[in-house]
């Protein structure tokens, strides 16, 4: 069998709503529990459109059919009046989500507010951000979030230190390679990170492969003998991409492929690397991620208990 860690992202209220409840019936039949991470604050992800005025923002729209893709109610989100709290509005539909056995982690308060000015906060204001989210989510669950996923896979210093004070079992906060530990000014932190291995739908569509051959060469990128962690979004596998999405479960079925929450993928393995994270940009997306650097360190035996 060949494991692959099941990160969900879910950054919109319909996201939650619909793709939620798509994506747990389908994990249902399938027998597969994942990770999922809702942001529970404003939706204001229509605010985006000003990024239009930026060349590749607007030529990745046009390649991924983002309307059609995401549909037109995400796209003008809290562009004309403000967005409406997530988790007051799909409350139950996150506590269903964790009642179907899933992992349920924090994405963020606001998705977008994360991933447009995240570079100019200070620590205060992050810690804000954060509390906002925690508070909310908590709430809904009647316990604490189990881990954190920073949106866009965009991380900093500034918030990796932040993070470190809640107690969040895990985070996935950036691409890379290995679980490891992150190194901020030369000081190794407490947190665990599991990052995303695998290019996402929309980095791939128009540029490697089209909807037709989509899964097959997703399916080729997974291997044995080493970290893969998949990251799929409630606002496109599942609504839009949703038929695309089952059968991508059933190939994967047929090669011997096993979903896993990222905790479980956690809990078995062996060793933790220690590695920098690099702010850079990646193809198929706008502007800058974190990315796992090469290791710092040796290896260390993993305590994950």
């Amino acid at each position: 069998m060949i494991p692959v860690g099941l990160r969900i992202d879910v950054d919109t209220l319909r996201g939650t709503r619909v793709g939620v409840p798509n994506l747990v019936d389908l994990l249902a039949r399938h027998h597969i529990r994942a990770s999922i991470f809702f942001s529970v604050g404003p939706d204001n992800m229509g605010r985006h459109l000003w990024r239009l005025m930026r060349p590749a923002f607007l030529v990745k729209m046009l390649r991924t059919r983002a309307a059609s893709l995401y549909g037109w109610d995400i796209l003008i989100r809290g562009t004309l009046w403000p967005g409406p709290v997530i988790g007051k509005r799909c409350s139950h539909q996150i506590q269903a989500a964790a009642k179907a056995g899933h992992e349920v982690g924090l994405h963020a308060w606001d998705h977008h507010y994360w991933q447009t000015r995240l570079a100019h906060l200070d620590q205060r204001s992050i810690t804000a951000e954060i509390q906002k989210g925690y508070d909310l989510l908590a709430e809904i669950l009647g316990r604490d979030p189990d881990c954190f996923a920073a949106p866009a896979w965009r991380i900093t210093p500034e918030a990796l230190q932040v993070l470190e004070k809640f107690p969040f079992r895990y985070r996935s906060d950036c691409r890379g390679h290995s679980l490891f530990r992150p190194v901020v000014n030369g000081r190794r932190l407490n947190s665990l990170q599991v990052p995303t291995t695998l290019p996402t739908y929309d980095e791939l569509i128009g540029l490697e492969c089209t909807p037709e051959t989509y899964n097959d060469h997703l399916l080729q990128m997974i291997r044995p003998g080493r970290l893969n962690v998949l990251t799929i979004h409630a606002e496109a596998e599942g609504i839009s991409c949703l038929e695309l999405f089952q059968d991508f479960l059933d190939k994967a079925r047929q090669r011997d492929i096993v979903f896993e929450p990222l905790g479980k993928i956690l809990s078995q393995t062996q060793q933790i690397e220690t590695s920098e994270l690099h702010l850079t940009p990646v193809a198929g997306r706008d502007g800058w991620i974190a990315c796992q650097g090469g290791i710092s360190n040796s290896l260390e035996p993993a305590n994950n208990s």
